[in-house]
């Protein structure tokens, strides 16, 4: 396992192509744009992304995805859920022999409802190996080699072990799991908690309401991701809790960088433009929204982001009827 191709040469693509190619491994980076290539080529810097970090010497990057499949046999996926699709299509021919692949996409597919882990395994034949990359893991933290904690999941055996040691880094230090399916989901939904997040720290509310917020929002993750098949114990981990406690309080996130200019009255197409950088939990809450009411499952924060993102609902009149909602026991089941 020691070629390793990385799709995507955004922050998180290219934070760990570092963390790879520092291990020793020979690590090429798939990327949109030539001038990036060439900048990671030449400067070893991604100027776009991550300025000012030094990349490893041994690093490739190339838009010509021939030379960065080439030999592979591991694929690291770290590119917005929307675009998985439209990458898989493309690039389906370059794949076919290649037995091992990591999804690092925190999202849902807007268009089709379906997951990364779900869409890869449609186009790649299930006879192949995947797993799921999560967990509370800023990319400029990891570009740093700052101590961070993820977790990797997949199904039960010898090749989770392998692709876990391949992974982890002096710094980098990941756990496994054997539950994909809620790590995953939970990547995804905490996303949405984090806009909430940012329109409540933009609306000063206060600490008590953040807190308050953030264990709410995780007992809507539990909700709907143990419903869609997610163990109840994952959301209290790495991939659960602890990525959504980073992206509900850290400035770094760019969800709860939506939530805090929603708060401010900014509109979501202007907050887009000026972000330049995808936030999942914009396209995510907008599948939630469907998947609850197909499932009958209440979740109230998600949706109230849903109101303040699509029907224009000021962020302090959601947060009137939060509050005004019926009072029930902490841990009534909702239907």
């Amino acid at each position: 396992m020691s070629q390793i191709a990385i799709v995507g040469g955004g922050s998180w693509g290219t934070a760990l192509s570092k963390v790879l190619a520092e291990k020793g491994y020979n690590v090429s980076l798939l990327v949109r744009k030539e001038e990036i290539a060439l900048s990671i080529e030449k400067d070893k810097e991604n100027p776009y992304y991550l300025p000012s970090i030094k990349l490893p010497e041994t690093l490739k990057a190339s838009v010509d995805p021939e030379e960065v499949f080439k030999n592979a046999n591991v694929v690291l996926w770290a590119i917005p859920s929307h675009t998985l699709e439209e990458n898989l299509k493309k690039l389906l021919p370059y794949l076919k022999g290649i037995p091992y692949h990591i999804s690092g996409i925190k999202g849902i597919d807007f268009e089709t409802g379906k997951s990364p882990l779900t869409l890869l395994q449609e186009y790649l034949g299930r006879e192949k190996s995947f797993f799921v990359l999560g967990g509370p893991s800023f990319a400029i933290e990891v570009a740093k080699g700052l101590p961070t904690a993820v977790v990797l999941a997949g199904q039960e055996g010898e090749d989770i072990i392998k692709l876990q040691n391949l992974l982890a880094w002096k710094y980098f230090r990941v756990y496994r799991s054997y539950d994909p399916i809620g790590v995953e989901l939970a990547g995804a939904l905490k996303n949405v908690i984090a806009i909430a997040s940012g329109i409540s720290d933009s609306l000063s509310l206060g600490l008590n309401a953040r807190a308050g917020l953030i264990t709410r929002g995780l007992v809507e993750m539990i909700r709907l991701g143990t419903r869609l098949g997610g163990k109840r114990e994952t959301f209290y981990g790495l991939a659960g809790l602890g990525d959504l406690v980073l992206t509900c309080t850290g400035a770094l996130s760019r969800n709860y960088q939506v939530g805090l200019k929603l708060g401010k009255g900014q509109g979501i197409d202007e907050i887009l433009q000026d972000l330049k950088q995808v936030a999942e939990g914009v396209k995510t809450v907008a599948t939630i929204k469907k998947i609850s009411e197909k499932l009958h499952i209440s979740l109230p924060i998600c949706e109230e982001v849903y109101n303040v993102i699509y029907l224009k609902e000021k962020p302090e009149r959601s947060i009137e009827k939060l509050l005004s909602r019926d009072l029930k026991e902490e841990f009534e089941e909702e239907a």
